[in-house]
């Protein structure tokens, strides 16, 4: 059996129609910048996630760093932000002239250890950035807690966490503001390229829709020295049409999840932690195992396509070298990334698939 580690075809097939369709409204519509299906998706996708306002943008990366950009987070200024996460959580401080400012995971979790953040902060220090990785969010009580005692933001990185909840809110509503990416991987995806920021700060929201659109608050008039970001329609549209499924996309991967959770037994692997009060959206179900490379191996052989989330970490990339770390600075993150496997998990898996994952792993 061939399984792959992520497959559209299930959900695609089943939207074909409802896709089709808001292709060809665009395209009879001939508007395809700052339209109707913009504004509709931004509507929603608020509604959706509890806010008040949505901020299309060209991706998620752009998304983090326009609401720094909105904040006037800047040369000099630092941000706290995961030793393990994607880069680009990273990039976008960097990207504004501030300095991301790492701090470890908890190694359960994957996720920011909140006892190990406030060592971090400095006079220096502006926000916090916490990532939903995996789906899972943050432990944020005590995040909040802290940024409140120091007088600091939180901007939420929700690239993975569409629809997660913590205490029954949804991620991405505990911070000032969140961005979210619409790769076409997410759980909520595109079919390209497309992000959002999510916040209840109008004047945040306005300040974030003028950066993107070359920072004009109204044509050929510029208030700001901005960037080219902004969610095309055609995007839009095919997101307005998956958005209403998301929820129920979503509780089919906490089933994969829960039958791979208690179903994988062989003692080499860790399955993953999942903190009290939250539910995961499982855009990656990832272990962790010591002979990680063998067990990739022999799930590869056997025809089951695997990745590694994150193979290198941000302070051992070439790029940041600037930063002066070395290894064996951010012990937990290296020990994650010599160890994490994910595993196939998208909407659509078979029974047969679920179970053929679980058998191979077992006989590792």
């Amino acid at each position: 059996m061939n399984i792959p580690f992520v497959s559209f075809k299930p959900m695609e097939e089943e939207l074909n129609d409802e896709l089709r369709d808001a292709f060809d409204r665009v395209l009879n519509r001939s508007w395809y910048i700052g339209g109707v299906e913009d504004e509709s998706f931004e509507a929603s996708f608020a509604s959706f996630c509890g806010m008040n306002y949505c901020v299309g943008t060209g991706n998620g990366l752009d998304a983090l760093m326009l609401i720094l950009k909105a904040l006037s987070i800047g040369e000099g200024d630092e941000v706290i932000v995961p030793s393990n996460t994607f880069i680009a959580t990273a990039l976008a401080v960097s990207y504004v002239g501030a300095k991301p400012v790492l701090s470890e995971p908890d190694i359960n979790t994957f996720n920011i250890d909140p006892s190990r953040v406030e060592d971090k902060i400095t006079p220096r220090t502006k926000a916090i950035m916490p990532v939903h990785l995996y789906g899972q969010p943050c432990d944020m009580d005590p995040i909040l807690e802290i940024a409140s005692k120091h007088d600091l933001k939180i901007i939420e990185d929700c690239a993975q966490a569409h629809g997660a909840t913590y205490k029954g809110r949804k991620a991405g509503t505990f911070g000032v503001a969140a961005g979210f990416s619409f790769y076409p991987g997410k759980n909520l995806g595109a079919l390209g390229d497309a992000g959002a920021v999510v916040t209840n700060d109008k004047s945040l929201a306005d300040r974030v829709r003028a950066l993107g659109n070359y920072g004009s608050d109204y044509k050929y008039h510029h208030i700001y020295m901005g960037n080219n970001s902004r969610l095309d329609e055609m995007q839009a549209a095919f997101l307005g049409v998956k958005l209403p499924h998301l929820e129920r996309m979503n509780e089919e991967r906490r089933k994969i999840a829960k039958i791979y959770s208690g179903s994988i037994k062989n003692p080499k692997v860790n399955i993953p932690y999942v903190i009290d009060d939250c539910v995961p959206v499982w855009h990656v179900y990832g272990l962790r195992c010591k002979e990680r490379d063998a067990l990739e191996k022999h799930l590869n052989d056997h025809g089951i396509s695997t990745n590694k989330h994150y193979p290198i970490p941000i302070h051992m990339q070439e790029c940041y070298k600037e930063l002066g770390y070395a290894e064996g600075d951010f012990p937990i993150a290296e020990e994650i990334s010599r160890t994490e496997l994910s595993i196939p998990m998208y909407y659509g898996m078979s029974d047969d698939e679920i179970k053929y994952v679980v058998d191979c792993i077992n006989s590792f």
